[in-house]
């Protein structure tokens, strides 16, 4: 369930992963440990990465604070380029469906954007404070 105050980046991230746990659920049993699981822990990575990121204060430009938000947001980056290709592997593999896919696909996309917004947002505040 989403609050109002939350960031829609993490609403996107979470519906993300809420479907890719509905399908891989389904998904034949010998990819549970292989391409499922990394599925669903890529998933759960981005909303860990995206509300740590989102729970930091940051002070100032120059802070700890401030490297860290980033490179959390880095890694929520990272982890969806690799959600992206392990999706791609897992239809290839008849692990999930073409159609499953291209709605990984479409969401990963959407998520992609609004962090790459979220982050570009950061930069130019924390800019115009120096």
């Amino acid at each position: 369930m989403a609050y109002a105050s939350e960031l829609s980046v993490i609403t996107k991230a979470k519906d993300l992963c809420s479907y890719i746990m509905t399908i891989t659920d389904k998904s034949p049993k010998r990819f549970r440990f292989t391409l499922v699981s990394r599925l669903q822990n890529y998933g759960l990575d981005i909303i860990e990465y995206l509300i740590k990121a989102n729970e930091i204060y940051v002070p100032n430009v120059q802070s700890q604070e401030m490297a860290d938000r980033v490179n959390l947001q880095r890694s929520a980056m990272s982890r969806l380029k690799l959600l992206g290709y392990i999706s791609e592997l897992a239809m290839k593999q008849q692990c999930i469906l073409p159609k499953q896919y291209e709605q990984i696909t479409k969401q990963v996309y959407d998520v992609q954007n609004l962090l790459g917004a979220w982050m570009n947002s950061d930069k130019k505040r924390y800019e115009s404070r120096r």
